[in-house]
């Protein structure tokens, strides 16, 4: 996990390593520059070590003629080494960076098609001089790119690009953004004039000189899915070994690694299989894991319906784990949301203080690595509003029918506990119904292709997890991570398990009353009864209501009646008042409305916090 820049052009070398030094959070370890000046080109590398940690694994790299530098892992970069040592190549290190310049140069682009992992780079082919560039399947790591008068750049975040822009003023598309903020990040629209995002599953060669660039698709999920005709303990059988195969090559690294667990199902699944093969190393061919690998860490917030530390703490005695619990200081979130939001850089739907602490206790507890649950809501329908899509596939099913109606009842005690906390990015339940309910009816209005194929309650998934949710929750805990210089796992993400997962049908999700049912069944031998027959859930989120009316009460007033807000480009400084003074003048304010409020604020903060640091540094 690294940050990368590449200019090609007429650029200035100190300014493009001034640039660099922007990412410096997100590769704490070292820094490497590579210049071709016959070809007026620059690659800069700011260095996360994980695997390879002597100078062999340094970037840029250089193979022969080809150089590359890349951010992100190649989590089977074992098995595909054996196979291109089989074929002749010869390596130096132990590093997945060499692996990609030799499986670029056996293969091309289809290399692609052989790595198991996340990434985004670019590698500089002198011979036929062009670059490729490449990004992962379903766009985990970041990358941005523009045109200016002097050439191409590129990099994994905006601040880094924006000295190598002819301007840096607020995109043209800030207003479609900050309106359409749980999707513009899978368009390749950005909140900076002249940069775009380079698509999830795509790839494209460039050209110096060229102005304009083609991505090509190599990966879509559909072209994978097939419907599965075992039966359902067969199916649990499959899954279980797809989710403990992910875990294990995740767990691959040079450095400490460890989990941030809620205690809900899909950290504690992710623990639990780290466990599994913690204890379990001698089944393993070859080392796979560091030694240090139990480290549990677990946000707190005392004193709030937030607060999962009995939960998790169940998880971390039945699995033997070391447990690490860090509070969340609301009065510490006031000084140092600025610096947050320099590093987050982006319009978001929820605080990211709390995600960033806990990754900086991580940190601070000297591990680099940590395997989270993110995907399995979306992949294997964690929201109760999905539900409802079951019914359209089983319209005559009466006990299909009776099996949807026990799984919702089960989750009305969500309902009554702040739902909307659950998916990271909705303002609060009304505004996330109207959200399903627009876009839902899109769905059955003109994807009706999709529909056919997956089904409605398949398809509405596959929108959660390539489209509307998950794509927001990826790009945010890149930032929350990459901020403390921490690298992030999703076991959940394997394309291999995701593939497999949109091949079950709707009834081996929603079973006996329960969502997520194939998971529960396949982890139920190695967790508690009381993880895996949960029937309530709690997001990971910020308990604003509780903030605003303590500790940041005086902050949103000074904020308020300030002249920069006042003066703000991005919002309706009047209109806004009259919220914060409503929200103020209420004798209970509820979550949801504090969520809310927060959203009004989120452009401002944005725009004080980055948009005037990345114009002035």
């Amino acid at each position: 996990m690294c940050g990368i820049l590449g200019a090609i052009g007429k650029f200035d070398k100190h300014v493009f390593e001034t640039a660099l030094d922007r990412l410096a959070h997100r590769g704490p370890d070292g820094f490497g520059v590579w210049e071709d000046t016959d070809s007026n080109i620059l690659f800069g590398h700011r260095r996360l070590s994980i695997l390879e940690l002597s100078d062999l694994g340094k970037q840029p790299m250089t193979d022969g003629d080809l150089t590359v530098i890349f951010n992100g892992e190649i989590y089977n970069y074992r098995e595909v080494k054996k196979v291109l040592e089989t074929d002749g190549h010869r390596f130096h290190s132990n590093s997945d960076t060499e692996v990609i310049l030799k499986a670029y140069r056996q293969w091309g682009h289809r290399c692609l098609e052989k790595f198991n992992g996340m990434w985004a780079f670019v590698i500089w082919d002198n011979k036929q001089k062009k670059l490729f560039i490449a990004r992962d399947r379903f766009g985990v790591k970041p990358l941005f790119y523009a045109f200016t008068r002097n050439g191409f750049v590129f990099g994994s975040e905006m601040k880094a690009l924006a000295p190598l822009l002819d301007e840096i003023t607020i995109s043209d598309d800030f207003t479609w953004c900050k309106e359409n903020i749980y999707e513009y990040e899978t368009s390749d629209k950005s909140l900076l004039k002249d940069i775009r995002r380079f698509s999830a599953g795509h790839f494209a060669y460039f050209t110096p000189g060229e102005k304009i660039i083609k991505p090509q698709r190599y990966w879509n999920t559909l072209d994978h899915v097939n419907p599965v005709q075992e039966d359902y303990k067969s199916q649990v059988e499959r899954f279980r070994e797809l989710f403990f195969d992910s875990c294990k090559i995740r767990m691959r690294s040079d450095v400490k690694i460890g989990t941030a667990l809620s205690g809900g199902l899909d950290s504690s699944s992710v623990a639990a299989a780290m466990h599994y093969w913690g204890n379990n190393a001698d089944t393993i061919e070859e080392r796979n894991h560091p030694e240090d690998w139990q480290n549990a860490f677990v946000a707190t917030f005392t004193g709030t319906e937030l607060d999962e530390r009995e939960h998790a703490n169940n998880v971390i005695t039945s699995l033997n784990l070391n447990g690490h619990f860090c509070e969340i200081d609301a009065t510490k979130g006031i000084d140092t949301l600025s610096e947050y939001l320099w590093f987050f850089e982006e319009l978001f739907q929820t605080s990211p203080i709390p995600m960033i602490e806990i990754y900086k206790a991580i940190k601070a507890n000297g591990v680099s690595v940590s395997l989270d649950g993110h995907g399995a809501d979306e992949l294997l329908a964690g929201y109760g509003t999905t539900i409802f899509n079951a019914v359209k596939d089983a319209p005559f099913d009466i006990p299909g029918i009776k099996e949807i109606a026990t799984t919702y009842k089960q989750l009305r005690g969500i309902d009554r506990s702040d739902f909307n906390v659950v998916v990271d990015g909705f303002a609060g339940r009304k505004n996330m119904l109207k959200f399903y309910l627009a876009k839902l009816l899109k769905l059955t209005r003109g994807q009706d292709e999709l529909v056919n194929q997956l089904g409605y309650f398949n398809a509405a998934l596959y929108k959660e997890f390539h489209y509307y949710i998950l794509p927001t929750l990826l790009r945010n805990y890149d930032r929350y991570s990459m901020a403390a210089g921490v690298e992030v796992r999703m076991p959940f993400m394997d394309y291999r398990l995701v593939s497999y997962s949109f091949s079950l049908p709707w009834q081996s999700k929603l079973r006996d009353g329960f969502t997520k049912a194939i998971l529960r069944d396949a982890i139920e031998p190695v967790l508690p009864a009381s993880v895996v027959r949960r029937k309530t859930k709690t997001g990971f989120g910020t308990p604003f209501t509780n903030w605003f009316l303590g500790p940041w009460k005086e902050f949103i007033q000074d904020t308020i009646n300030s002249g920069v807000f006042k003066n703000s480009n991005v919002i309706n400084a009047r209109q806004v008042k009259v919220h914060v003074d409503n929200f103020y003048s209420k004798p209970k304010p509820t979550f949801e409305e504090g969520l809310e409020l927060w959203h009004e604020l989120m452009p401002f903060f944005w725009e004080i916090s980055f948009y005037r640091k990345v114009k002035t540094l």
